[in-house]
C-alpha cells in the first residue's frame, strides 16, 4: 500500500464517527430475538388454537412472517424500525419480505413492469439463485453419495 493510501485510511480511521458495537449488537440481538418470539407465539396459536398440524403451522408462520415484513415495509414502519434494531430485523424471514418489498416500493412510481416487477428481485435475486443454485448441488451431491455409497 502507497504512503498516500495509508495517510488517507489514517484520516479516515481519525475523523470516521466510532461504532457503538456494543450497543449495536444489544439491539439486533433484542430485535431479532422479538421477531422470533412473534414467530413462536404464532406456531403455537396455528398449533394450539386452530389445530393445525406440524408441518402446516411451520408453513403457517412462514407465510405469517413474510406478509407482516412485507406490510410493514410498505407502511414505512420496517424501514424506521431497522434503524434502530439493525442486523435484528435483517436476519429473520421479515428481513427478506422487506429486502423483496423495498425496491418495489421504491422504483413502483416508474411502473409495474419496468419499476416495481424489474426492482423488486435486485437485492433478493442473487440470494434466490444462489441459494436455489446451492441446494440442488448439495441434493445432487447427497444422491450420487447414497447410490455410490450406499445407505
Amino acid at each position: 500500500m502507497s504512503n498516500k493510501n495509508s495517510g488517507y485510511l489514517n484520516y479516515i480511521d481519525k475523523t470516521a464517527p466510532k461504532s457503538p458495537i456494543l450497543k449495536d449488537m444489544l439491539m439486533a440481538f433484542l430485535f431479532g430475538g422479538l421477531i422470533c418470539v412473534i414467530g413462536q407465539l404464532f406456531l403455537e396459536l396455528y398449533q394450539n388454537v386452530l389445530n393445525l398440524d406440524d408441518e402446516n403451522s411451520k408453513t403457517a408462520v412462514s407465510i405469517t412472517m413474510v406478509f407482516i415484513g412485507a406490510l410493514l415495509t410498505g407502511l414505512d414502519i420496517y424501514p424506521k424500525l431497522a434503524k434502530h434494531a439493525g442486523a435484528g430485523t435483517i436476519v429473520p424471514i421479515t428481513g427478506f419480505a422487506n429486502s423483496i418489498a423495498s425496491p418495489a416500493m421504491e422504483f413502483k412510481r416508474e411502473g409495474l413492469v419496468t419499476g416495481m416487477a424489474v426492482k423488486m428481485f435486485t437485492v433478493a435475486g442473487p440470494v434466490l439463485v444462489y441459494g436455489i443454485s446451492a441446494s440442488v448441488a448439495v441434493g445432487i451431491i447427497y444422491y450420487l453419495y447414497k447410490i455410490l455409497i450406499g445407505g
